[in-house]
């Protein structure tokens, strides 16, 4: 996923709003998704504002139901509160907008480790409609505990992300979530939550909607499969993923231990440390539900890593 730029967004088909094509034909501003980003790396902000100030002339903001926001020059000295600044500052020219990509940067442009925020809180006061938000990257993340009636999905991609997010998640009201993945991280990048952390997403109490869990990109995995066999928002959900982390054997017999996982549509493990075994008994023990344990890594490495960290 950070390998490559995303085709749809949104349910919309993503259009790319770069240098080259802003001078071009446009589509209608309802029909696509637009992603606002530069065509290189620069270190300045400047270009990018310019490209933004380009797009709201041209696109019919009024209409524009999606953005992603890329490219707009060096993450190290260029915090994404300066382009979401821009956005937030033009709200009202934005009525429709509902979904939200925060640093949709490719590997290639810069390590999801160097994508510095800041406080994010600014973006859902501005936005109050927003049903579905993505942020790419950690350092420098927070926000205040969330309060929306209309959010369905939120995705955190970060090789590290701090504990004060998910404490902040965890405090928050959300009722209308269904989908809520964090990559977890690290915490040589930023990645300090605990699992303790997650027990009050894991109690489900402020997330009744929830039916689709990603605690993922994690080196607790085993420790979470553990805290995940007894946790109540299970019972309710309809996909669970401890993927993209450093899940053993010691977590999966956690997880078939605990309580019945037989209700799932989807579990996904996949990028795991699990013995050939295993794999046999977890996808012997569900029949019916849909398990990915692709990518195997290496039993006899004693370091075991996670999928995306720097």
């Amino acid at each position: 996923m950070i390998h490559q730029f995303h085709t749809s967004f949104a349910g919309l088909p993503v259009f790319d709003l770069t240098d080259t094509t802003a001078a071009g034909e446009l589509p209608a501003a309802d029909a696509v998704a637009w992603r606002i980003r530069l065509d290189d790396y620069v270190d300045e902000f400047d270009p990018w504002r310019e490209l933004f100030g380009t797009f709201t002339e041209r696109v019919d903001t009024t209409r524009v139901r999606a953005l992603l926001l890329g490219n707009w020059g060096n993450t190290y000295d260029v915090e994404s509160t300066e382009p979401l600044a821009l956005l937030t500052g033009a709200a009202e020219r934005f009525p429709a907008l509902h979904a939200v990509f925060v640093a949709e940067y490719l590997q290639e442009e810069t390590e999801i480790s160097w994508i510095n925020h800041g406080d994010l809180t600014p973006l859902f006061t501005a936005f109050p409609k927003l049903t579905e938000v993505v942020v790419r990257g950690g350092i420098g993340l927070r926000f205040d505990p969330l309060k929306s009636t209309v959010l369905r999905d939120l995705r955190f991609e970060s090789g590290g992300l701090p504990a004060r997010v998910v404490q902040a998640l965890g405090a928050s009201e959300l009722p209308a979530l269904e989908t809520l993945q964090l990559w977890l991280g690290v915490d040589e990048y930023g990645g300090d939550s605990t699992v303790e952390d997650l027990a009050p997403l894991l109690s489900g109490e402020r997330l009744p909607a929830l039916r689709d869990l990603g605690l993922q990109n994690s080196p607790q995995a085993d420790q979470i499969a553990a805290a995940v066999a007894a946790a109540p928002v299970v019972a309710r959900l309809e996909r669970l993923s401890l993927a993209m982390g450093s899940l053993s054997d010691e977590g999966a017999e956690a997880l078939l231990s605990g309580q019945p996982l037989t209700h799932l549509a989807g579990l996904d493990l996949h990028h795991h440390y699990l013995s050939d075994a295993m794999m046999e008994r977890i996808k012997a023990a569900l029949p019916g539900v849909q398990v990915n344990v692709d990518d195997q890594r290496d039993l006899e490495d004693d370091w075991r890593y996670v999928e995306v960290s720097e």
